[in-house]
């Protein structure tokens, strides 16, 4: 399903660019809570130092650490790995995860072209009882970038709880959700609000046209669907999207289901969506528990792609079709197979600034 959008009371409206347009930088926090990754917190700091390796080539990379040692210590394996530091930029702000896609804030423009931070109210995804450290970032970070904070409110006057990885846009007017995360009361981001509430929430900051509503996203995922790590737009009205190909998988199914509405839906011009494939890799479990291991969620620099890539017959694959998705910049994996133990993966580790 598809819906047009209900009438939203405030004239200040914002529009949230694509993330494949130029940014400014990518902002990351260091991780802190070894919890996340149990046994494996050592090696995701080298997943780390390789995100900023290769995004530093095109862009500023301004890094949140909880302190100065704690600087001092990242300074140090950035340099032991030969990373130029002139582009890297640490600034003392406690966090409780590194998940900073969901904690940070989301960067729209406002109707003069202002460059504007979106402080939603994070609640740890409605799950974890730790996150007052994480619902401070999105404002530290609007001061340290220099640009105006903004809460986003319903017509109620309701402060709105939500995820950076919960939507995706595609810069012209399209947004896309899942109904899992947002329409469920599983896991209720904002109990009692409709999804015509929720849609003209999105019109209003993210300057969404038509909205774009999948069914669930992968089974493990903690946040309970999030639309980064089965469908992403590449372009204007262009989607690539995840599919499994074994149909005794537990993610056949949903995955079907979100293809055929891809499938149906149609653009602001009334045009059907341009759809890419994106394979699944072979399941990942810890102690019984299906991790979210997904390609969907890499991330978009100015020069390089970064793609989660799991010592799996698809990695090759995935980046090989995302090569020919961004053919003017380099597609690049990075092992995840540790990182997802933390059920999240590049993309939710990463926020992108647009440039002002």
């Amino acid at each position: 399903m598809s819906s047009g959008l209900t009438a939203v009371a405030s004239s200040t409206t914002y529009k949230m660019p694509a993330e494949w347009e130029p940014h400014r930088a990518t902002w990351l926090a260091w991780p802190r809570n070894a919890q996340d990754w149990p046994g494996k917190f050592a090696t995701v700091h080298w997943a780390f130092v390789e995100m900023v390796r290769h995004l530093s080539v095109g862009e500023d990379i301004e890094i949140l650490v909880e302190s100065q040692k704690a600087r001092q210590r990242v300074i140090k394996k950035l340099e032991d790995s030969h990373i130029d530091l002139v582009r890297v930029h640490f600034h003392i702000v406690p966090t409780d995860r590194a998940w900073l896609r969901d904690s940070g804030p989301s960067f729209v423009h406002d109707s003069q072209g202002q460059l504007v931070a979106l402080d939603w109210h994070f609640n740890a995804w409605a799950r974890y009882p730790t996150w007052k450290k994480d619902n401070k970032v999105a404002q530290k970070i609007a001061k340290a970038a220099a640009v105006a904070s903004v809460q986003p409110k319903s017509e109620h006057r309701q402060r709105i709880v939500m995820e950076g990885g919960a939507f995706d846009v595609d810069g012209r007017g399209l947004v896309m959700a899942t109904e899992e995360c947002l329409l469920s009361e599983t896991q209720a981001r904002n109990p009692g609000l409709s999804q015509e509430e929720i849609e003209a929430i999105f019109k209003k900051y993210l300057g969404a046209k038509k909205m774009l509503w999948l069914s669930a996203g992968l089974v493990g995922d903690d946040t309970h669907g999030h639309i980064d790590v089965i469908a992403r737009f590449v372009g204007p009205s262009k989607v690539i999207h995840a599919v499994e190909r074994n149909s005794k998988d537990e993610n056949y199914s949903p995955l079907q289901e979100n293809k055929n509405r891809l499938k149906r839906f149609r653009d602001t011009r009334g045009r059907a969506l341009d759809l890419v494939e994106l394979p699944q890799p072979r399941p990942l479990y810890y102690r019984g528990l299906r991790l979210p291991a997904t390609y969907m969620n890499f991330y978009v620099g100015n020069q390089f792609v970064i793609v989660p890539t799991y010592n799996d017959p698809s990695d090759r694959v995935a980046l090989n079709t995302l090569a020919q998705v961004f053919p003017k910049r380099e597609v690049v994996g990075i092992h995840a197979v540790d990182i997802v133990l933390g059920q999240g993966s590049l993309h939710c580790l990463t926020q992108q600034e647009p440039l002002h």
